[in-house]
């Protein structure tokens, strides 16, 4: 078929989807088109804004917005009154009507659109055909809205198709004729000047705006009309914005079209960051945590770096803030089991605990039993397997076998009743950690449990008895409850390497003894060796210490009550 030669060089005569937008079109260069902008010279077409009035409460715009928490409220209002205005009567619409199009924000999926979030195009011309049976498939609403003001700009359809998928499907398809040179934009007049900048960008790779809140309404106008270039750009100077709390959870909870896009994920990593970075003592902001959403909550469970207790605690502290958020039991099993639970490191929380888990009413059993099950397998496996997992596990967003930098030492527990109460306790310290303790710090294991009574290992860097040199102490201790008495044998151990006498060149490395005793226990109470090795501390850290074994200290404590206890 013949062609005008002045026919639309992007009519392709077919529908595209993002996927076919050419790679050699979407990936624009860098080049300063910016003297083309509005020009007629450069131009061969004509781009017609149609502005819609805002409500009077929603008329403040981004200029008027000097803070993010400004933008955040200026942007819940607006999405309320568009919720508002979408409960029409369409008996008073005009029988002619403009037919708004594009992908709804996915947060306002409630039976209605949210017209704030959509970029809403015309072609001046009545679709026919096949073209009006397409129409049909998409998301398309009747709008009544009055125009309050028109804006018309002299743009290049190359310079525009060549940074947004949008424009180039919309120069593609539209364009029947070759004297039909005119597209329609509909706007909220709240979107005007984040549309103006976009528009700028297209043309010369740069904004005039710096404050966070103008260059939040440009990224959402770029999300809407597709233009990564400028997301990537908008991103970039809103991480050179110092963070706080309030940016960072708004970046967390934008429209999900936004989260999703790839251009944004270096301002979301830095977000989280920020949060975990500012939250990792959660004690110390136990109230301000508790009130954070669940975007924040995510971010900061997800770090390797909480200053806590056990992940014990951590368990405690979810099940804690998942109860005062979602107080029906139905939204707070869904929350837990397809948000939360992932990040709760269940392979490092005690049997006691997981024990509870089995029995937790906020949990769903099926999902409980599962991460239980997953829990006592990684337990049940040999150390260097462990080692293993949590390597393979460290690409991961859940980490379940990532160990966390805990207050409280992890320990391992092997227990038995007969032919008396026993337990052994394996208790592992890193060379790092090991080194921190110089020169006088201590570090705590986990509780572990004898006989229903709790006990713990705590492993010091202190003087000698003669206060002459610092060496390694290594000390048992039960904790505060109650006046129950314990007479308990006591014996600790370390992997150690051992030279073979017979075989100079082969070294075995098991537990040798350390040292023993016999002590009874009353709450509170504490019995060691402060010098476990019999070595200077120096000689105890060195890089050809025995002790240390791929730079790992195995300790070992064996426990055994002597008698029942018994009660003052």
């Amino acid at each position: 078929m013949m062609r005008d030669s002045n026919s639309d060089l992007f009519d392709l005569r077919t529908v595209m989807d993002a996927a076919d937008f050419p790679r050699s079109v979407s990936s624009s260069s860098d080049a300063d088109f910016g003297f083309a902008f509005n020009d007629s010279n450069f131009s061969d077409r004509q781009l017609r804004i149609e502005i819609m009035g805002d409500s009077p409460d929603a008329r403040l715009d981004s200029d008027a917005c000097t803070s993010i928490a400004d933008w955040a409220r200026h942007r819940k209002r607006r999405r309320e009154d568009i919720k508002k205005e979408n409960v029409v009567d369409l008996s008073g619409c005009p029988e002619e009507q403009i037919l708004n199009c594009n992908q709804p924000d996915m947060d306002d999926l409630n039976g209605c659109e949210n017209q704030d979030e959509e970029a809403v195009a015309m072609i001046e011309e009545s679709p026919s055909g096949d073209e009006e049976a397409n129409s049909n498939e998409s998301d398309w609403s009747m709008d009544c809205s009055t125009v309050v003001r028109v804006k018309t700009l002299h743009i290049s359809s190359p310079i525009l198709a060549a940074k947004s998928p949008f424009f180039y499907k919309l120069f593609s398809n539209g364009m029947r004729e070759s004297e039909q040179r005119h597209v329609t934009l509909r706007i909220n007049a709240s979107e005007e000047a984040a549309l103006m900048e976009l528009l700028n960008f297209m043309y010369s790779n740069t904004l005039s705006t710096t404050s966070a809140p103008a260059l939040l309404d440009v990224l959402m106008a770029a999300d809407k009309f597709e233009v990564a270039s400028c997301m990537r750009y908008c991103s970039r100077l809103l991480r050179n914005i110092p963070m706080t709390p309030e940016s960072a959870l708004l970046y967390l909870e934008l429209p999900s079209s936004v989260l999703m896009a790839e251009a944004v994920l270096p301002l979301t990593d830095a977000a989280k960051q920020y949060l975990a970075a500012r939250y990792r003592d959660i004690a110390k902001f136990q109230e301000e945590v508790m009130a954070l959403p669940l975007a924040g909550i995510e971010a900061i469970l997800a770090s390797d770096d909480l200053q806590i207790a056990s992940e014990d605690a951590v368990y405690d502290f979810v099940l804690k803030w998942a109860r005062a958020q979602y107080p029906k039991v139905e939204e707070r099993r869904e929350v837990l089991g397809a948000r939360l639970a992932r990040f709760i490191r269940f392979p490092y929380m005690t049997c006691r605990k997981l024990k509870k888990v089995l029995t937790c009413n906020d949990f769903d059993h099926e999902v409980a039993s599962k991460l239980v099950l997953e829990a006592l397998f990684f337990k049940a496996e040999v150390p260097h397997r462990q080692r293993a997992l949590a390597l393979e596990d460290t690409a991961s967003l859940n980490r379940h076998f990532v160990e966390r930098a805990y207050k409280y030492r992890p320990v391992k527990v092997v227990e038995f009743e007969l032919p008396r109460q026993q337990c052994v306790v394996y208790l592992d310290l890193k060379r790092e950690e090991c080194a921190n303790l110089y020169p006088s710090g201590r570090v705590y294991s986990q509780a572990f449990h004898l006989g229903g009574q709790g006990f713990f290992l705590s492993a010091h860097c202190n003087m000698d008895q003669q206060s002459s040199f610092h060496c390694f102490g290594l000390f048992l201790g039960m904790q505060e409850k109650g006046s129950v008495t314990f007479a308990v044998d006591y014996e600790f151990a370390a992997r150690t390497k051992v030279q073979q006498p017979q075989q100079p060149n082969q070294q075995t490395e098991e537990f040798v003894s350390k040292y023993k005793g016999n002590y009874t226990f009353t709450g509170g109470k504490a019995v060691g060796y402060r010098n476990l090795f019999a070595l200077p501390w120096t000689s105890f850290i060195a890089d050809d210490s025995p002790f240390f074994i791929n730079g790992v200290l195995h300790l070992r404590a064996e426990l055994t009550i002597k008698h029942r206890p018994l009660s003052d």
